[in-house]
């Protein structure tokens, strides 16, 4: 015990004895003063109580009844009860103080949990935002390339539509020329012939036989002229006949004209497509070995028509001088219009177009052709053995 508390006990009992020796009027004021320094040495209440109860037992109370020994037991009590007043009123307002505490303890802890809280949604909200901006980016670029797409695809549009506008103008100034230049003179002819024969008629009849010859001859010149443009706009057998007959028909015209000898190979289920997508088949046939006439230096084809699958497989292959099929596919060279309007048909009836070659290997061309029509006329069909026109 430090030598502040121990002197608090001899004060504690000198103030006790002065109050008890004083009567019932004593003041009690030392009392209060005793319990400020006992609350300021930090006593407690029970501390307080074994100073009293000591300084009980050590004072020598006087012999006197015993009414007049509890009056005394009395005034030692009020003194005590004075003395600890203020330690009570620190306690009291200390258990005040941690009541209070308490509920500032318990409402922080509640703040600190709803702040928990909007501190997770706030982050759930955050990733759903930047999951949002990254999608809008994706978006963004996304967009953004199927507008370079589109722009790309008008310029090929606008490419295409003016190589179509002058491949009609060329085939128009072609069927001009042949006109002019064969069926008209042939008319021409015959009608000098007929002029002829009508002066000779009158004069010498025997020649006439012979002018009368010659002037049949101009005629079935003619109308082989008129038959050919007719096939080349559309061959009557491929209406009458089927697919089958009409492809041999061009190729024995064909291998006459340029010298290339073409086989074909067909299975007859083919005839059981509809025409549209017969006269697909038959105009890329043509303009295929058209290309082949004009570019491939080519001295053998083929045309191979078979069933892959749930479609119709028409491959045309020759072993000219090849090409670099890519820069023909996406290039800009007027040679690629012919391959854009093949692709174009089998697409127009759900087909699909491949082109293969190598500079020396020759080319490849492949179409495809659903058995059964399709809802969309882009798809492409199974079995693709070959890179496609995209």
């Amino acid at each position: 015990m430090n030598r502040k508390l121990t002197g608090l006990p001899r004060a504690y009992q000198a103030a006790l004895r002065k109050c008890l020796e004083q009567g019932p009027r004593a003041s009690l004021r030392p009392a209060q003063g005793l319990g400020r320094q006992g609350m300021a040495l930090g006593l407690e209440t029970l501390d307080l109580a074994r100073i009293h109860e000591q300084a009980l037992i050590t004072l020598d109370l006087p012999s006197c009844s015993p009414g007049a020994r509890d009056s005394l037991v009395r005034r030692a009590g009020a003194f005590f009860a004075e003395a600890v007043i203020p330690i009570e009123k620190t306690h009291r307002t200390a258990r005040e103080t941690n009541v209070r505490l308490s509920q500032v303890y318990d409402t922080l802890r509640r703040r600190s949990v709803a702040l928990a809280a909007s501190n997770r949604q706030l982050k759930r909200e955050i990733a759903q935002r930047r999951s949002v901006e990254d999608s809008l980016r994706k978006s963004e670029r996304h967009y953004g390339r199927l507008l370079e797409q589109s722009r790309h695809m008008q310029g090929q549009l606008r490419l295409l539509s003016h190589q179509l506008l002058l491949a009609q103008e060329e085939e128009r100034k072609k069927i001009s020329r042949e006109l002019h230049d064969v069926v008209a003179q042939t008319l021409t002819g015959i009608s000098v012939c007929l002029a002829t024969l009508k002066k000779e008629a009158a004069l010498d009849t025997k020649g006439i036989e012979r002018n009368i010859a010659r002037t049949q001859r101009l005629v079935e010149h003619s109308v082989n002229v008129v038959h050919r443009f007719a096939r080349e706009l559309r061959p009557a057998v491929l209406d009458d006949l089927g697919l089958i007959p009409a492809l041999r028909t061009f190729l024995t015209r064909f291998g006459k004209e340029t010298g290339i000898r073409v086989s074909l190979s067909a299975f007859a289920a083919v005839e059981q497509l509809n025409e549209e997508k017969r006269t697909a088949l038959y105009r890329v046939a043509q303009e295929a070995l058209a290309n082949v006439a004009r570019h491939a230096q080519a001295g053998r084809a083929e045309v191979n028509i078979q069933k892959l699958d749930d479609a119709v497989c028409m491959e045309i292959k020759d072993n000219g001088k090849g090409f670099q099929a890519e820069q023909m596919l996406h290039g800009k060279r007027k040679g690629r219009l012919g391959l854009l309007g093949m692709r174009e048909r089998l697409e127009m009836v759900g087909g699909h177009f491949t082109v293969t070659s190598a500079p020396g290997k020759g080319a490849a061309v492949l179409a495809q052709i659903p058995l059964i029509d399709r809802p969309s006329g882009k798809g492409k069909p199974p079995g693709s053995r070959s890179r496609g026109l995209e």
